[in-house]
């Protein structure tokens, strides 16, 4: 009887240890599985949707760490943009880090390129204007027309003195030219790629501030020109075709070497910020 009841309790023991283990292997399974969508979180970094309020919260949890801001956000838009308690998003790193890191990784170093190298928002002062301004909104993806229907790949800095010429515009980031000239949508246009990656396009410019050669080094805060309204036409030169803006694109390649955008309205905003709200 002893013998029994010892060989029920044992069978019991064992029963319930398997049934812990395959708990913990299911729940492994579902973490695996489940920690970390890369679709939805690429989706939502380049559509880069982040309320102010969220993004001061995200750098200032980082503390200056753009490494561990990018860690943040990648949770945060793998979270469909829902989740900003940052001790959750700090224990779903760790299951990323883990099971998908890969995936994870990637997201991160393509946060950091866009994040890292910001210093200086592109347009200044206007010295001989002081009531001279801008405005810019988030305009990503809206619809445009010239040259087919297409959505809007960038952020538009509006002039509130509608004249070419005038408005001085500066590099964003350190970086080197790999672009210059015209093209029949940017006008004349230069495009920088910054040290961690990211390639910063400055288009509608009505001039350069000098002959810049591609391959050349700049610095943020090095003056490139002026805001013009050129564009819109295979003739170099054309203007009057809308209103005088500069055109801020941000641009990455991705691991097969192909060319996607990325909102670059919450980078200006940043930027924006950082000035004090205002051109200097």
């Amino acid at each position: 009887m002893i013998e029994k009841r010892i060989r029920m309790s044992l069978l019991f023991f064992a029963v319930v240890l398997f049934n812990v283990l395959l708990t913990n292997h299911i729940t492994e399974k579902v973490l695996q599985i489940n920690c970390f969508s890369y679709e939805t979180a690429y989706q939502n970094f380049r559509d880069h949707r982040i309320a102010e309020d969220t993004a001061d919260l995200f750098l200032k949890e980082a503390g200056g760490d753009t490494e561990e801001f990018s860690r943040l956000l990648a949770m945060y838009f793998a979270s469909d943009c829902t989740e900003t308690d940052t001790a959750v998003l700090k224990s779903g790193i760790g299951y990323a880090s883990r099971y998908r890191s890969e995936e994870f990784a990637r997201l991160c170093q393509y946060i950091y390129a866009v994040w890292n190298d910001l210093e200086r928002f592109p347009v200044g002062a206007v010295d001989a204007e002081p009531d001279a301004d801008i405005s810019f909104a988030d305009s990503w993806m809206q619809s445009r027309t010239f040259g087919g229907e297409r959505g809007h790949e960038g952020t538009d800095l509006m002039a509130t003195v509608n004249r070419r010429g005038l408005y001085p515009v500066y590099s964003m980031t350190d970086g080197v030219v790999e672009q210059i000239g015209w093209l029949k949508l940017g006008g004349w246009r230069i495009g920088i790629r910054s040290d961690s990656g990211a390639y910063f396009y400055y288009a509608h410019m009505a001039e350069y501030a000098k002959e810049f050669q591609i391959g050349e080094r700049v610095e943020a805060g090095t003056f490139l020109g002026f805001m013009g309204d050129t564009g819109y036409s295979e003739i170099p030169g054309t203007t009057g075709k809308f209103d005088v803006h500069l055109h801020v694109g941000i641009y990455l390649n991705d691991q097969n070497g192909r060319e996607f955008s990325v909102n670059s309205y919450p980078m200006l905003r940043y930027l924006w910020k950082k000035n004090g709200e205002r051109l200097v």
